[in-house]
């Protein structure tokens, strides 16, 4: 495994001892790798051993939140029950999420996806994600040269519509409800009555969890790019370790 910076080793070392913790993470860029093709994501093996060991540990929670559907993420991490799944952007906590939304919204998100299932005929390689309240508009393996063109024209053929909008890297998401990972782990913090949340995120969306870290709390982005959180490492191997070194530091 990769070493460490040492203001991340540091940190989880010192975090590790707090009586109650949770350790939460995003699913593609932190413990899987991002592939082209999404039903290939799979989680590092060592990350995925890792959480679900800490996830047995007396007084300690961890969780995967993801933009990805709840039924996708049960399949694709491969996580035991002692894991918890939140899926949509923390909007999707079980599998019966879709009963709770009205018919008006079950008819726009519908009508979304013909709306964005249309221009992956003008983009080749534009791909469209369906989830339970939300359509994601997916450019990772069009035409790098039409990619921005095609997210441009995906916002401006529904900028008039009553959703919300999610920027993440090369997919626009359209929800017909708000979402947020941020109070998706206000709540797994409140269940767990955590006194300190350890988060790994390497996504525009994971801003809104780095957000509401305390002083007591661990962020670590992964990858380049502006961010709230205070420590980064550069990949999915390094999370793997990062989460190696807490399941150590917290079984002594």
């Amino acid at each position: 495994m990769p070493d460490l910076p040492d203001d991340v080793h540091s940190a989880l070392i010192d975090v590790a001892r707090v009586p109650r913790l949770l350790v939460a993470s995003d699913f593609d860029g932190t413990v899987a790798p991002i592939v082209s093709n999404p039903g290939d994501a799979r989680p590092i093996p060592a990350a995925a051993e890792a959480l679900a060991a800490l996830a047995t540990l007396p007084s300690t929670s961890a969780a995967l939140i993801s933009g990805r559907a709840l039924r996708d993420l049960r399949v694709l991490s491969g996580a035991p029950d002692v894991v918890h799944l939140v899926g949509s952007h923390g909007s999707e906590f079980d599998a019966g999420f879709l009963d709770a939304i009205d018919d008006s919204a079950k008819a726009l998100l519908a009508e979304l996806e013909q709306t964005m299932t249309a221009l992956t005929r003008r983009y080749p390689g534009a791909t469209v994600e369906i989830k339970p309240v939300s359509v994601a508009f997916h450019v990772r393996n069009a035409d790098p040269g039409h990619a921005q063109q095609a997210l441009d024209d995906a916002l401006n053929a529904v900028r008039d519509w009553d959703i919300h909008i999610t920027e993440g890297k090369a997919v626009r998401e359209f929800a017909v409800i708000d979402t947020d990972k941020g109070a998706a782990l206000d709540q797994l913090r409140q269940a767990a009555e955590a006194n300190a949340v350890v988060f790994f995120g390497d996504d525009v969306t994971d801003e809104k969890a780095f957000a509401r870290l305390t002083d007591d709390d661990i962020g670590v982005k992964v990858g380049p790019g502006d961010t709230l959180a205070r420590y980064r490492v550069d990949s999915p191997d390094d999370v793997a370790a990062a989460l190696s070194v807490l399941l150590h530091a917290r079984s002594r």
